[in-house]
Formats: structure tokens, C-alpha cells, sequence
């Protein structure tokens, strides 16, 4: 398994954890671009937003559900906060299993990047 994020989710690497159910996990990002930034990721391999089908649907509405339950935890609800998903390398994907940012603390500015 090369997968950075699949190795998490088998716990053959740390991490620091703020959600986990059946198909999610989510953890606190190693090189942070906000006060809070979480990453939210399926537990089954999906490498980039073009490799989800129809059959995908609901497990991606579950990152954006999780996304919400845990701002309103951190406490970062009522401010805003920006929830995020890049594809590819001009995209800004860097690892190669969806994943979401969830950004928030600060103000966020636009356009990003």
C-alpha cells in the first residue's frame, strides 16, 4: 500500500484524529494553512475526484456532513469556514486519495492562491 492516507486509515502511521465512523475519518492537517484545518477522508481509496461514480454520491455528501458537524465541534460554525477538495497536480492535489480541507480561525480570502 502506497497510499499516505490509506496507511493512516490502517493506523500504520499517527495522526491526530477529531472524527471517525463505518466510512470517514478525519484528522488534523501536519502542515496547517489556518488556525483549524482538518482533512476529511473516505476510508476506501478513491484516488482523485474524476474516479467517483454515481455510486459515490452519498459517501461524498458524507465529507461535506462531516465538514459542518466538526466546525460546529471546534467551534468555528457561526464565523465560517471554507471546506475544500483539489484534483490533480494543477488542481493543487498533492496526495492522491480525495480528500477535503476544512479551513477555519481566520478570515479567508478570494480568490485563493
Amino acid at each position: 500500500m502506497d497510499c499516505l492516507f490509506c496507511k493512516l486509515v490502517a493506523r500504520d502511521i499517527p495522526a491526530d484524529i477529531v472524527f471517525e465512523d463505518d466510512d470517514v475519518i478525519a484528522f488534523r492537517d501536519i502542515a496547517p494553512q489556518a488556525p483549524t484545518h482538518i482533512l476529511i477522508i473516505p476510508k476506501r481509496h478513491i484516488s482523485t475526484l474524476n474516479d467517483l461514480t454515481e455510486e459515490d454520491c452519498a459517501l461524498v455528501g458524507r465529507l461535506q456532513f462531516t465538514a459542518q458537524k466538526i466546525a460546529k465541534e471546534v467551534g468555528i460554525a457561526d464565523d465560517g469556514y471554507r471546506v475544500v477538495m483539489n484534483c490533480n497536480e494543477d488542481g493543487g492535489q498533492t496526495v492522491y486519495h480525495i480528500h477535503m480541507h476544512l479551513l477555519g480561525g481566520r478570515g479567508m480570502a478570494w480568490p485563493p492562491g
